[in-house]
């Protein structure tokens, strides 16, 4: 086969306004399963996308990502270090220590509280007045998750939520601006992992996520700043993905009051309206490998050290996905239609740990939503960050009408 590497469309992620769901990325899609980047290849189809990253000649890439953008402080290190970057047995004695923490019967036994905290702010932004969704619902929503989970007291869930989502602005393609902030909310969070190591340590209860780690690592043998690390990235991961997807799904669900009818009448839908909301409009908008061996794939060239990012959206709405080869317009965003699945959690052996977690409680907040929320209404023009990276609404203004 010719090798097309030199051939590929190039996509220019850092020009203002590019976007991950843009016409130009669609458009190289329909030329190949991958175009070139600054930071290296995008993989834009699904085929690929899966048969990537299952192959153990890529490692995580996002170990790069500091130093690709000239990050340095406290964030810089912990992302370094963290679980993240890990591979081989590291990663998984890591990886192995936190899969028992998260196990799904401790999920489940948090998920009623989950379902109280969703139905207390549900009543408070419900109404005749407009709403900004993320600081009145969705940031709290995450911030209270969390805290169920480290078993904190909810007046502590604010902060946390700020810091988390703080952290994840070194995420996106203009993270550099944004260093000041996210090093001291980084700080701020390996603090209190530090204080909640020692309750563990001083007595530890089985139903707090620190506890359960501490408990469980008599096997892993971890030191106690690879318990931090975990911790801080169980926090990160465990509020940003929530709060941004909510958010996501929300602005969704304005555009289609249809589906919001449907689901408020088939909750039972909810977990595949999350997976839904995830593939079309995903707030980790890529997933980062990183060649340790060259790969030949469909006349392409990698080469060790290139760069993957396995685009979500592309990859989710790729109609070569199936043999029938659906038009464009079958796959925008419809909660009534199974899928295959999509990328927004990463895949192989580093799939995101707290998976279960932002199902579960994602899960609560769109049930307590449905069951009170008649009709929703974008109330004044939304701020979104950029669309690459990590992404998420800035300010949600919505009006929530009551049943």
């Amino acid at each position: 086969m010719q090798d097309r590497t030199d051939m590929l469309p190039y996509l220019d992620v850092t020009a203002p306004g590019f976007s991950t769901r843009g016409p130009e990325v669609l458009a190289a899609r329909d030329q190949g399963w991958c175009a070139r980047t600054p930071f290296g290849f995008a993989v834009l189809r699904h085929r690929e996308a899966g048969q990537l990253l299952r192959d153990r000649r890529l490692r995580q890439g996002s170990h790069a990502w500091p130093d690709t953008n000239g990050l340095t402080g406290s964030f810089a290190e912990f992302w370094k270090r963290s679980v993240i970057s890990l591979e081989g047995a590291p990663h998984k004695r890591t990886r192995a220590l936190a899969q028992q923490a998260l196990s799904p019967d401790f999920i489940a036994a948090l998920d009623p509280t989950f379902q109280s905290n969703a139905a207390e702010l549900t009543a408070r932004i419900v109404g005749a007045t407009p709403c900004e969704f993320m600081q009145d619902f969705s940031e709290p929503f995450a911030g209270q998750a969390i805290t169920t989970l480290l078993g904190l007291p909810e007046s502590e869930a604010n902060w946390i939520a700020a810091d988390a989502s703080a952290l994840g602005l070194a995420m996106g393609i203009n993270c550099k601006v944004h260093e000041p902030t996210f090093n001291a909310a980084c700080d701020r969070l390996m603090a209190l992992s530090d204080s909640l190591l020692s309750r563990a340590r001083a007595h530890a209860d089985p139903m707090r996520f620190v506890d359960r780690l501490v408990l469980g690592n008599d096997l892993a043998q971890l030191e106690d700043q690879a318990l931090r690390d975990l911790i801080v990235i169980s926090i990160f991961g465990g509020v940003d993905t929530t709060r941004a997807q909510l958010g996501f799904a929300m602005a969704l669900f304005a555009q289609h009051p249809d589906q919001w009818d449907w689901l408020r009448a088939n909750p039972q839908a909810i977990p595949q309206a999350i997976e839904e909301i995830i593939r079309t409009r995903p707030t980790t908008t890529w997933s980062t490998r990183e060649a340790i061996a060259p790969i030949s794939l469909n006349g392409v060239t990698i080469q060790t050290g290139d760069i993957l990012h396995i685009l979500v959206h592309s990859t989710g709405t790729d109609p070569s996905a199936h043999a029938t080869r659906p038009p464009a317009a079958d796959w925008q965003f419809d909660i009534r239609v199974r899928r295959k699945l999509h990328f927004g959690f990463g895949g192989g052996a580093h799939h995101c740990l707290g998976q279960l977690v932002a199902r579960t409680d994602m899960a609560a907040a769109l049930r307590a939503l449905c069951e009170n929320v008649a009709r929703i209404e974008i109330a004044a023009p939304p701020d979104w960050l950029p669309d690459s990276g990590n992404t998420s609404a800035r300010k949600l203004p919505l009006l929530l009408h009551p049943n």
